[in-house]
């Protein structure tokens, strides 16, 4: 238990040490590569991002999409990805190959589609290389560079703002 409490200070270390790293100037690129990081607990329907990026004009094959699962026991097999706690060590090590591959990805567009903070979900969204980060609202707004006030079962008012604001930063 206290193993745990050090693991968990310790990775909330490294946490703040990647947001206080300045990041690059977000470029004015096109959207061509997504990422997504889901919660299976608030929301977990791929299909519903699959059709909203194939109706924004991104290719199937250059959207990613990954899952946290409290227990590995519960993940589902149409996933792309899913990761559970036991995939995270001590200072921000990653024991999953498939997601290290994810936060190496230089995603044009990562969304952080979760409300609930848990600290392996704020480590991928942190760690990312991603160009331009949306989240959900949130206490901490480092992480994000545009956050959409909604909670994750009202995802047509998310997809409708996220087009919204998409076009008006003229990266659609």
């Amino acid at each position: 238990m206290i193993l745990k409490v050090f693991k968990e200070k310790s990775n909330q270390k490294y946490i703040n040490k990647l947001l206080s790293e300045s990041r690059e100037a977000i470029s004015n690129t096109k959207i061509n590569a997504v990422g997504v990081i889901l919660n299976s607990d608030e929301f977990s329907d791929f299909e519903a991002f699959r059709t909203f990026f194939k109706n924004l004009g991104v290719q199937p094959a250059r959207t990613r999409i990954v899952t946290f699962v409290e227990d590995s026991k519960n993940a589902n097999e149409l996933w792309d990805t899913y990761f559970d706690p036991k995939d995270f060590g001590w200072k921000g090590k990653i024991k999953n190959a498939e997601l290290e591959v994810f936060i190496d990805t230089e995603f044009d567009l990562l969304i952080s589609f979760y409300a609930a903070s848990h600290l392996e979900l704020d480590m991928i969204t942190a760690a990312s290389k991603a160009n331009f980060k949306v989240g959900l609202s949130r206490e901490d707004h480092r992480f994000y560079d545009l956050i959409i006030n909604v909670k994750p079962k009202e995802f047509d008012i998310f997809k409708v703002e996220l087009k919204k604001y998409l076009t008006i930063l003229n990266k659609l």
